[in-house]
């Protein structure tokens, strides 16, 4: 499938490319700012296609304004994604804005960490993946953009899998030491990954991530390539640093009137309103300036353009009035009759009313003190059709690996930025046209509309390769489990019974193992270098009867009954047994029909899945009162509710008293201990094993886990596959 040729592009971003307006109880469209319409609009239009997005109105508004009707051009369509006001605030407000953002940009001081907040931003974004899913048709192209929408790729995955998949991030990417500052860290990471390609501004945002997908999740990684191994895809990671519509830019520059000359050199600043922009830190340099350099007073002075944003958060208000203050004081210190240093702008100047302004600077002073890639940069190189200007540049933005002929600076070294100032602006004319020349010939030559045909053409390389690459699940955990397996000579291997050796089925009594299982169980058993373990939620008698092999460990009734060589363990709570007796009599007396009870001796199971959908909370509801009226702990599973005494013991602690009871209280030194599981019960397992074993989670991997696993498999058939290697004792070099 070549670009030219490409039947449709599906666009997700956090907002539409237009906006609505509400007036009254009706609402009004207009066009979105930005540089990402203005550059990916034209492919809609000519390739056809679809954007995903926030309407920019919440659910509660348009519900008073009735259905929106979103106008939009010819072959194109816009899907909304509703969010309430909640959602609004939580995810964008509050995770994306008060967590992501100053991670990403290095202000781990600034970061929030709120709970409630991630589970909302995982919630918007699988709901942006399933209108994406819905929009997409095959052959066309996902691109999921920015920050707010790092797990949209995940949940798309999961619901198309042969969907192509590219990623964009337009804010930094932070080191691992940074990233693993979020509890979630693993989950973002493995959000992004789930794409084919992942794409950065500058090559070492691209390197921070590859570090991070090595470091956090134990990816295999190919740095020289750009390739990180993942559930059996090959992802590419690559830097594609996003530039402007250098053409709209010059026109607009030569359609600006010349300056009249001036005694007074302009210096000029234009940023959104944000603490990552430095505007504070840049104000105290041209301060030191003046301070340093008293010739310049009354013949340069500074405009700052603040554009407004987040104006009802409390820290931005706080923000702007800091900035009012310091232009402020600095205006009264050096303020000399009609001259002052400062001119100080805040509102939203459109591009027309923006490069006129670029025109007359003679240094654009870009001090950001940390930025993806800032495109004011390129915008006021652009605009320079004389070659005349001088660019001051902080070596924080993404831009400066680009645009090295600039003067660059640490924007929190303030004498050297003052320096740089003085330095341009008492440059020669021949070094600045010599530095302008080249630095406009770069922009010139790379422009938004390059930037879009090189990241599609990348993105087509990379979903190819990701296919062409695809291993199966059980050779990825294989391939990975293999070097850490070879360490010790032993093997002890746990394997649960329903979900991971048999698929999951409406009766449990229907839960038997298919010819292959019990093939690669019995070669298991035979081979004296692994230790098998079957557990299972079962009574520990009705486990025995469906596996049926003499010489391995059974863990019954999760963990509460334990039965193999050299180990041996029972619950005789006789007050928790009678309980458990009572609650399954009172549970088969609420009659549901489809439920299922089963008195399990030292545990109660209400099974659900013979339930209507429409019946299952409110069995949920009183199948949990009566639980709990009997002092029985509730675990809830896979439409499976349990009952158990009181008593702290579960799969992960019977886990850790088989491995204690056959290999000694020092197995870790002898012994590699391996759980494969599919259900919450499992995850007790999994967070016991936590550094000291590995944990192998089976089935669709969606939801986030409350305890990760350190590998996934689809379903049983993937897990026989992995059991017939290890069974063979190959992790080993083989029987001896």
């Amino acid at each position: 499938m070549s670009v030219s040729a490409e039947p449709s592009l599906l666009v997700v971003s956090n907002r539409l490319p237009v906006q609505a307006e509400r007036r009254g109880r009706t609402v009004q469209w207009r066009a979105a700012p930005g540089g990402l319409v203005s550059a990916l609009d034209p492919v809609l239009r000519t390739h056809g296609g679809v954007w995903v997005g926030w309407p920019g109105i919440s659910r509660e508004d348009s519900a008073d304004t009735g259905s929106l009707a979103i106008p939009a051009p010819a072959g194109v369509a816009y899907a909304p994604v509703e969010l309430s006001e909640h959602e609004l605030s939580a995810y964008y407000g509050g995770f994306a804005n008060r967590t992501l953002w100053p991670l990403f940009h290095y202000f781990v001081g600034r970061t929030v960490i709120d709970g409630a907040a991630w589970r909302a931003y995982e919630q918007v974004n699988e709901r942006f993946a399933r209108v994406t899913a819905e929009a997409y048709r095959p052959g066309a192209l996902i691109w999921v953009h920015d920050y707010q929408l790092l797990r949209v790729a995940h949940h798309v995955r999961r619901l198309q899998p042969a969907a192509a998949i590219a990623f964009f991030l337009h804010i930094p990417f932070p080191a691992a030491d940074v990233l693993r500052v979020l509890p979630w860290s693993r989950s973002i990471l493995r959000g992004m990954l789930a794409a084919d390609l992942v794409g950065f501004q500058v090559p070492s945002y691209a390197d921070h991530f590859l570090a991070c997908a090595e470091r956090l999740l134990g990816c295999d990684v190919d740095r020289a390539a750009g390739i990180v191994r993942y559930e059996g895809r090959e992802v590419s990671v690559q830097a594609h640093p996003i530039s402007i519509d250098t053409a709209q830019i010059e026109r607009l520059a030569a359609a600006t009137p010349p300056t009249a000359d001036s005694p007074v050199r302009e210096i000029l600043g234009v940023d959104r309103l944000d603490y990552t922009k430095g505007i504070h830190e840049r104000l105290l340099a041209v301060e030191r300036l003046l301070e340093r350099h008293p010739g310049y007073r009354r013949r340069v002075r500074f405009t700052q353009v603040m554009v407004p944003s987040r104006e009802r958060v409390t820290e931005y208000r706080q923000l702007k009035r800091e900035i009012d203050e310091i232009v402020g004081r600095i205006n009264g210190r050096f303020a000399d009759g009609a001259w002052s240093p400062i001119r100080y702008l805040v509102r939203s100047l459109p591009v027309d009313e923006l490069v006129p302004l670029y025109r007359r600077a003679d240094v654009a002073l870009v001090t950001p003190l940390r930025d993806g890639m800032n495109l004011v940069a390129k915008e006021f190189v652009a605009a320079q059709l004389e070659n005349d200007g001088v660019l001051i540049l902080s070596e924080m933005a993404g831009a400066a690996e680009e645009l090295q002929e600039a003067l660059i600076v640490n924007p929190f070294d303030l004498d050297a930025v003052a320096d740089a100032l003085h330095q341009a602006l008492a440059m020669p004319e021949d070094e600045r046209t010599a530095r302008m020349a080249a630095l406009r010939d770069r922009v010139r030559g790379f422009d938004v509309h390059a930037w879009v045909r090189r990241f599609l053409a990348s993105a087509e390389v990379a979903a190819r390769r990701a296919r062409s690459s695809a291993e199966s699940a059980a050779d990825v955990v294989r391939r990975r489990l293999a070097p850490w397996l070879a360490q010790r000579p032993t093997l002890a291997l746990f394997v649960d019974y329903d979900g991971t050796l048999t698929p999951i089925v409406s009766r449990p009594a229907d839960a038997r193992l298919s010819d292959a299982a019990r093939q690669v169980l019995e070669q298991a058993a035979r081979n004296p270098r692994l230790d098998l373990t079957i557990v299972s939620g079962r009574a520990l008698a009705d486990l025995v009867e469906r596996v049926g092999l003499p010489g391995i460990t059974y863990v019954g009734n999760h963990g509460y009954d334990i039965e193999g060589p050299g180990t041996s363990h029972r619950h005789e709570d006789g007050a928790a047994l009678a309980r458990i007796g009572a609650a399954a009599r009172q549970l088969e007396d609420l009659g549901v029909p489809g439920a299922l009870v089963e008195n399990k001796g030292a545990t109660v199971s209400f099974h659900l899945r013979g339930v209507t959908l429409a019946a299952r909370r409110d069995a949920t509801r009183r199948a949990t009162a009566i639980l709990r009226s009997h002092h029985l702990r509730v675990v809830s599973g896979k439409l499976v509710i349990e009952g158990r005494p009181g008593a702290e013991w579960h799969k992960g602690r019977a886990v850790l008293h088989v491995l204690v009871q056959r290999h000694g209280a020092d197995w870790p030194s002898r012994v590699r201990a391996v759980y494969l599981g599919d259900d919450v019960t499992d995850e007790d397992a999994f967070r016991s094993l936590q550094g000291i074993g590995r944990s192998i989670r089976v089935g669709d991997a969606a939801a986030p886990p409350t305890v990760p696993a350190d590998f996934n498999l689809p379903d049983p058939d993937a897990v026989v596959t992995l059991l017939r290697w290890l069974a063979s004792g190959a992790f080993a070099g083989g029987p001896r």
